[in-house]
């Protein structure tokens, strides 16, 4: 008995130790150098700032943050049915988080994010999102939450005057006078934009104070004629 109950204790330590440790979750995005942006081509589809947004996910040991940044201006192009180009203006000015219900420790948090320590967003108010390809998936993907992926995005990811290359899975949709996109949550990691706040692979002897180097992104884009 006190052997099933040791085991039992040592069941639940070992879930315990891997949560904690799992930080932001979702599919981790391909990341690169930047790529060459093509000539776009096709009819022009503007973002529909209303129904556009980014969610974002932080973590550290002792929990995890999220909230949204608003989708300010984008325009997508588009041929017989297929995305040729596009790029989308991210609001920095407007991160937000979404589960501290506390006002203080709400403002506390945001102001931090937008603070030189993280995105410095008075220096850069907006990051950008410029495609470079848009490929179907040979077969769609069911995600567990009832998703399905159409096709593989590629582009380029400028933050605080950073551009790195990332690639992810989303679903999207050309009908008629609207396009859509969603992409369930992947990982970039922030210290490739030296965001370097509390990362370990910029400070030692941080102990249980450090923040997670993953970012979870997800993303919401619907654009019209």
């Amino acid at each position: 008995m006190k052997q099933q109950v040791f085991n039992v204790s040592l069941f639940m330590a070992v879930v315990f130790i891997v949560s904690a440790c799992a930080g932001t979750t979702g599919e981790k995005a391909a990341t690169g150098d930047a790529k060459k942006v093509g000539e776009v081509s096709g009819e022009l589809f503007k973002a529909d700032s209303t129904l556009s947004v980014v969610e974002w996910e932080g973590s550290k040991p002792a929990g995890k943050h999220y909230g949204t940044i608003n989708i300010k201006s984008g325009e997508i192009y588009v041929k017989n049915g297929t995305i040729t180009g596009g790029r989308i203006v991210i609001d920095m000015h407007s991160i937000a988080n979404l589960d501290l219900e506390d006002p203080e420790y709400n403002l506390k948090l945001v102001n931090h994010l937008k603070s030189p320590d993280f995105f410095a967003v008075d220096s850069f108010p907006e990051a950008y999102f410029t495609l470079t390809s848009v490929k179907a998936l040979e077969q769609e993907e069911q995600m567990p939450k009832g998703e399905t992926l159409t096709h593989e995005v590629s582009g380029n990811l400028k933050i605080k005057n950073i551009e790195k290359g990332i690639s992810f899975k989303a679903r999207i949709e050309v009908n008629g006078d609207i396009v859509s996109a969603s992409a369930p949550q992947f990982v970039i990691d922030r210290s490739e934009w030296k965001i370097k706040y509390g990362s370990r692979k910029f400070f030692d002897n941080l102990k249980d104070k450090f923040i997670y180097d993953e970012i979870g992104l997800k993303f919401t884009f619907v654009a019209r004629k």
